[in-house]
């Protein structure tokens, strides 16, 4: 199948100089087991990355599969083309936005057998130095994921207002210290690297936070990753979207790594999940609404300490994954009329 190409745009100003030699995806067998892939199942990687949990779904589908890919990042298509050519499974690419892509697919009539997200920023897009995410390493102030979009961190740090700056590096990282932050954004503009923006993240934290434990700039870094990538609004698209496209016992599989996002998709299950929805003063059921969803993994899924201490990026890590049911299953033909 032809892969579905986006725009062209400006692009990285700099090569990748540090590439890790093998990409380790996280909860990867905790995801084999829950989500339970069987052979011949379609699948939707919604976020193919490096394509670790893509290798391992491939091997279960085998070749009477499909295994659909999606990435906003056009690094990721050059790594599903060899992923492509080494798995026995039909393969498809869609360079997009997974929210708009999976509309997409949901518009051709597919369903989807499982539909999995690894969501937040991957590991190649965090080694890759020069597109700035990282706060460890001086880089432009860019964090795009899709390079080819327009907004940037560095529009961000040097063009929006103090206020909404506070506002999104204290909703979008948890920052406590946030307004300070913001403060000393705006009097060290205009800014155009890490370095600065870490150095202004200091210089609005007192001193005892500034050399605790951890980087003090990671939840502004995270707020500001998270804004200009509009990475909430898309998971808040997509959730909806992945189970829409899903057969019945069809499944649905997240690994979130913040609460911002874990949240989102817990509710998410949650509202499916749920039964009977009549004001609790009722004495007994008169809506007759049934569950659309099974959780199984009730709380969700954390890795392993083994995982954290060989993969300490797993650290924040949590897995929940649903089953599709037939809400009108149990129901009488009176029920259904």
């Amino acid at each position: 199948m032809s892969a579905v190409t986006t725009p062209s745009g400006p692009t990285i100003p700099r090569t990748l100089t540090y590439m890790p030699e093998e990409h380790v995806p996280v909860l990867a067998a905790e995801l084999i087991d829950r989500a339970g892939p069987q052979e011949g199942d379609v699948v939707v990687d919604a976020t193919f990355g490096a394509g670790g949990h893509a290798r391992l779904i491939a091997e279960r589908i085998g070749a009477e599969g499909t295994l659909i890919c999606i990435d906003r990042d056009p690094a990721a298509e050059a790594r599903f083309e060899e992923f492509a050519g080494e798995v026995t499974c039909r393969t498809r690419f869609i360079a997009s936005r997974f929210d708009g892509a999976l509309e997409q697919l949901a518009a051709e009539g597919v369903e989807a057998d499982l539909v999995y997200f690894d969501f937040g920023v991957s590991s190649m897009q965090i080694d890759a130095w020069e597109r700035g995410f990282s706060y460890s390493f001086d880089a432009p102030l860019d964090m795009r994921m899709d390079t080819r979009a327009s907004l940037t961190a560095a529009e961000i740090v040097n063009e929006w207002p103090e206020q909404r700056l506070a506002e999104i590096i204290r909703s979008y990282g948890d920052e406590r210290r946030a307004r300070s932050i913001a403060r000393q954004i705006v009097a060290r503009r205009p800014m155009t690297r890490t370095s600065e923006l870490v150095d202004a993240v200091r210089a609005g934290l007192p001193p005892a936070a500034r050399f605790g434990r951890g980087n003090p700039a990671k939840r502004t870094f995270q707020a500001i990753r998270i804004a200009v990538n509009s990475e909430l609004e898309a998971l808040d698209a997509a959730l909806p979207a992945a189970w829409d496209l899903l057969s019945i016992d069809g499944r649905l599989a997240a690994i979130s790594f913040h609460s911002h996002e874990d949240r989102r998709v817990k509710r998410f299950i949650a509202g499916l999940a749920r039964g009977c929805i009549c004001p609790p003063e009722l004495p007994v059921c008169r809506c007759g609404h049934e569950p659309e969803a099974e959780p199984l993994t009730r709380g969700g899924l954390a890795p392993s300490a083994g995982e954290v201490a060989s993969n300490p990026r797993a650290g924040s890590a949590h897995l929940r994954v649903a089953r599709k049911l037939d809400a009108n299953n149990d129901m009488t033909d009176e029920e259904m009329s």
